[in-house]
């Protein structure tokens, strides 16, 4: 990546203070971009995180936010524009993984998954064209899943993951216009705390890849940074694969 890719630029990551979302803010902010990020309860992750992100010479915001709410995600949208002077990239990353048998799914669960999953990057996305100028990026974070399914107890997860890919390719159509381009990442098994390499289902997980070792959550930060960089100004409307092999 060129070091200077992202300057000038300004990006909000939802979800950032932790695993692949932190990974994305940091690569931005070393890449010349300043960030600001959203965070449900790690307060002093994201303090710590501001602190690494000043030091690069960048300026930083944290907002507390959950994706879930849709007042909160666009306060976020709009405070991150207003603090950092412009909005160029965003990248919606907030995620949770419910899992267990289909029949036991609530709606409460329902309704909570979606919210954080669909409606959240709905409203971020539509928030942040508000601000974003001629050539803007919209990432979102999906899951190998949205494609591929090998086993049971992740149907809420998978769907709310696969509603990313019509959204991408609605959205994309929308703003191709004015340059913005619009896509979806499915990573697959990622070494973060959700998902640790040394967790009970690795061999499980291992197996179903082609590549026999897990992601580290710079390998899903590369490829945003390439989708925002100018190199990646012909790519939009496509959901990209980072999964190991996974669905192959």
């Amino acid at each position: 990546m060129d070091m200077m890719a992202f300057s000038g630029k300004a990006a909000l990551v939802t979800g950032g203070t932790r695993g692949i979302g932190a990974a994305i803010v940091r690569h931005l902010a070393k890449g010349g971009a300043d960030v600001a990020f959203t965070y449900a309860n790690s307060g002093d992750k994201a303090a710590t995180l501001v602190g690494e992100l000043k030091a690069l010479g960048r300026r930083a915001v944290a907002i507390q936010a959950d994706n879930g709410d849709p007042d909160a995600v666009r306060g976020a949208v709009d405070r991150a524009a207003s603090e950092l002077g412009r909005l160029d990239i965003l990248v919606n990353n907030a995620g949770i993984f419910p899992s267990g048998p289909f029949e036991k799914v609530t709606l409460e669960e329902l309704d909570r998954t979606l919210a954080i999953h669909v409606r959240g990057v709905f409203v971020a996305s539509q928030a942040a064209l508000a601000h974003m100028p001629q050539g803007g990026r919209i990432i979102s974070i999906g899951s190998c899943f949205a494609q591929r399914v090998p086993y049971g107890g992740v149907t809420l997860y998978s769907m709310s993951k696969s509603a990313l890919i019509g959204l991408t390719k609605g959205l994309a159509r929308e703003v191709g216009e004015r340059g913005i381009t619009v896509n979806v990442i499915d990573p697959g098994s990622t070494d973060t705390d959700m998902n640790p390499a040394t967790g009970p289902a690795v061999a499980a997980e291992l197996a179903l890849m082609s590549l026999k070792h897990y992601a580290q959550p710079e390998d899903i930060a590369a490829t945003v940074g390439h989708l925002a960089s100018a190199s990646g100004r012909f790519i939009t409307g496509t959901s990209i694969a980072v999964d190991g092999g996974f669905s192959a």
